[in-house]
């Protein structure tokens, strides 16, 4: 027999876990989930990420600290900051399987494919229901070259249990940036291989550049303008062949994206139309079936795929099931390279703003002298700001140094909220703090 629910959900990661958390009391819903239960973010991205980075971090500002009184530090041990990590996401399939059940969904795991558009098949046996979300997120994607097979992907490094020597990564995107940062302080000689000489592409090149220059002077070393072509196995080692010599790693990292995890599900039989970069959806988030939603990560659309993006867009597609009209409105988009130091932007970028100039005013702000970044001795740390001329709005703004997340979050809300420079003197913030800059800066 088939059963039958109001909403199935397909996937739970935070997408889908913010749909059927909003839902399980008003329907009756259905979870469906073939990996861990509450997705790439908790368990194999950037909460095991940013425990690792947490501890990689302060041991830099310690370091940052040698000539200020801090002790000589000794070098991070990989087992056990593993383990602090294995300490938090050990239990995060569990606890995601219980809240579900207490919100009144009914889980199951297994691989959901579509049988027409009102139907999926899994395990052998077959849903039925009203509405469906697909919420099946993203996946690495392993560069097609001879010996791909020796490649591996950000959840390989987030389950070792030694750092390797020598580790390579293929790609200058977030995932590289972040976990070469961390390679990196760890002890292990850490290449890069960038096919430009660009890095995260949607951030100003002048911040970027800068972020290279100071992770090279602690050791990472950037192959510019080269692309891997081949790799060999040679007496346990790993050979990358490339546009410019061959390089020696022990393990080598394919970071050249996340596309949209669509393998499996069978979109055609359900009438849902995708493009290259996932599933199209329109500005309800729903596809080319009324009835099916997409959200998060395999949706196809141009803002930031982020963790708080899914959430945010779980709880609208919520919503909107249960009668809501209002097609969808994004606030100001934050998002954070955790890197050392970090590196931030949200709102209108750099690039836009200036083949505007008449429009927007640009400007950067070192900051390496002030307070707040001296006391860190942060001394390149720097600020920018897009405001529109017109209107006197900020309406963009890139940070990047060292504890950068509390700026980048009052950036952003002073955005979203169109907030003016006498607005924020309406406010008294606390001092000091970045937050008591903001005067300065805006």
């Amino acid at each position: 027999m088939t059963e039958k629910f109001d909403t199935i959900v397909i996937g739970a990661g935070p997408g889908g876990m913010a749909v059927a958390s909003a839902l399980a009391s008003k329907q009756r819903v259905l979870v469906v989930e073939k990996g861990d239960w509450g997705g790439t973010c908790p368990n194999r991205g950037c909460d095991p990420k940013k425990i690792l980075y947490g501890v990689v971090d302060n041991y830099l500002q310690a370091q940052r600290f040698h000539d200020d009184g801090m002790p000589t530090m000794g070098q991070l041990d990989w087992s056990k900051l593993v383990a602090f990590e294995k300490s938090y996401t050990k239990n995060i399939p569990t606890n995601m399987v219980a809240g579900l059940k207490a919100a009144g969904a009914k889980t199951l795991a297994g691989e959901a494919a579509f049988v027409n558009d009102h139907m999926i098949a899994v395990n052998g046996a077959t849903y039925e229901t009203d509405n469906f979300v697909i919420a099946a997120g993203a996946e690495p994607r392993i560069l097609d070259i001879p010996g791909q097979d020796y490649l591996k992907t950000s959840t390989d490094f987030l389950k070792m249990t030694e750092m390797p020597k020598r580790i390579g990564f293929i790609g200058g995107g977030f995932v590289t940036l972040e976990l070469a940062n961390i390679a990196n302080a760890v002890g292990a000689e850490v290449h890069i291989f960038q096919h430009n000489h660009r890095l995260l592409e949607t951030l100003p090149q002048s911040a970027t550049d800068r972020l290279a220059k100071i992770l090279g002077q602690r050791g990472v070393k950037f192959h510019w303008q080269t692309t891997v072509s081949e790799i060999n196995k040679d007496q346990g080692a790993l050979i990358a062949q490339t546009s410019d010599g061959s390089v020696p790693v022990d393990m080598l990292i394919s970071a050249v994206g996340r596309p949209a995890a669509l393998n499996g599900l069978n979109l055609q039989h359900a009438g849902v139309a995708t493009d290259n970069h996932g599933i199209k959806v329109d500005d309800h988030l729903r596809t080319s079936q009324s009835h099916i939603y997409a959200i998060g990560d395999i949706g196809s659309k141009r803002i930031p795929k982020l963790t708080g993006v899914a959430g945010f867009e779980g709880a609208y597609v919520a919503r909107t099931i249960l009668g809501a009209t209002a097609p969808i409105i994004y606030p100001a988009i934050p998002f954070i390279a955790f890197t050392s130091p970090q590196l931030g932007q949200v709102g209108l970028t750099v690039d836009q703003a200036m083949k505007e100039p008449d429009r927007y005013e640009i400007k950067v702000n070192e900051v390496g002298q002030w307070y707040n970044y001296f006391r860190l001795r942060d001394q390149d740390a720097q600020i920018t700001t897009v405001v529109d001329k017109k209107t006197g709005l900020l309406v963009g703004a890139v940070v990047m140094a060292h504890d950068s997340e509390e700026l980048m979050n009052r950036f952003a809300q002073i955005i979203s909220l169109k907030q003016t420079p006498a607005d924020l003197a309406k406010s008294i913030a606390v001092y000091p703090s970045f937050s008591s800059d903001l005067g300065y800066l805006y």
